[in-house]
């Protein structure tokens, strides 16, 4: 896809995200979903080789979303790509679906891990690529953090190891947003200075602005391009980007939206007048 495509397609995404939560019924994890919309966009849209009908091609790129909880994201760009009927978005959360908060591998084709339990994305990531070395599968990892995510000791042991094992074919992505379920990440558990610390675990670091197709696109080219070691994308993002009163926000980070907020909602990412 070009950027245009790309951009048409994220917006897509958010819309889904919404039209998914719905209102008065569930909570949907709107503010990382919708923040990390850019990224998946061009990852299932331009940048991952992958077949939409047959999931478990074993030359595919492979996708962790480590963030769990933003599943939403992941389930909308696969609907949009064509994984499953766009109709089965509908039953996000309810009784029986394959859509659940968490992504379910056992229930989903083309997820590759149930993740939710923070922290250990990056763990199964340094797994899988190693795997694709060892059976000599040309393909890519790539795995989808939260900057408050990375509080967890489990990633740093998997930053060592990634490096160890010259995991040149993984590529981490944290969705810096700055901000956790409760507040900024400075005041509850500040993880920063990320560039310094992943280069002192001996990863390259590319730092992007999250929301930049030309950006994104360029720092995805250079991670492919690195045989050193693996690299690290530094998306800085906004929390709950495209809805206004979401954004930058921390009480969206998981919300059951009003009706009024959903029409809103909606209403902006559609580009009508409200």
């Amino acid at each position: 896809m070009g950027i245009e495509d790309l951009k048409e397609l994220a917006r897509n995404i958010r819309i889904d995200i919404v039209e998914m939560t719905g209102y008065g019924e569930h909570t949907g994890h709107i503010g990382g979903a919708c923040s990390s919309a850019d990224i998946i966009a061009a990852l299932y849209g331009s940048v991952m080789k992958y077949d939409p009908k047959n999931p478990d091609y074993t030359q595919r790129d492979r996708f962790i979303l480590s963030k769990g909880h933003a599943a939403i994201v992941q389930y909308a760009a696969m609907a949009e790509v064509g994984f499953f009927d766009k109709a089965l978005l509908s039953s996000f959360k309810k009784l029986g679906s394959p859509l659940q908060g968490h992504p379910d591998r056992l229930k989903l084709p083309g997820i590759e891990v149930g993740t939710g339990s923070l922290g250990q994305g990056l763990s199964i990531s340094v797994g899988m690529a190693l795997a694709l070395k060892l059976n000599r599968i040309d393909s890519n990892v790539y795995c989808l953090m939260g900057d408050g995510e990375i509080a967890e000791g489990q990633i740093w042991e998997a930053a060592m190891a990634a490096k160890n094992y010259h995991l040149n074919n993984l590529i981490g992505i944290v969705d810096k947003n700055n901000l956790q379920a409760t507040g900024t990440i400075e005041e509850r558990f500040n993880t920063n200075p990320l560039p310094d610390k992943w280069i002192s675990f001996g990863w390259k670091v590319v730092e992007i602005n999250g929301h930049d197709f030309n950006e994104i696109l360029e720092a995805f080219e250079e991670a492919k391009e690195n045989t050193l070691s693996p690299t690290l994308i530094i998306a800085d993002t906004i929390k709950g980007k495209g809805i206004s009163f979401a954004e930058n926000n921390p009480g969206y980070h998981n919300i059951q939206f009003t009706k009024e907020q959903y029409e809103k909602a909606l209403k902006e990412l559609k580009g009508e007048a409200i």
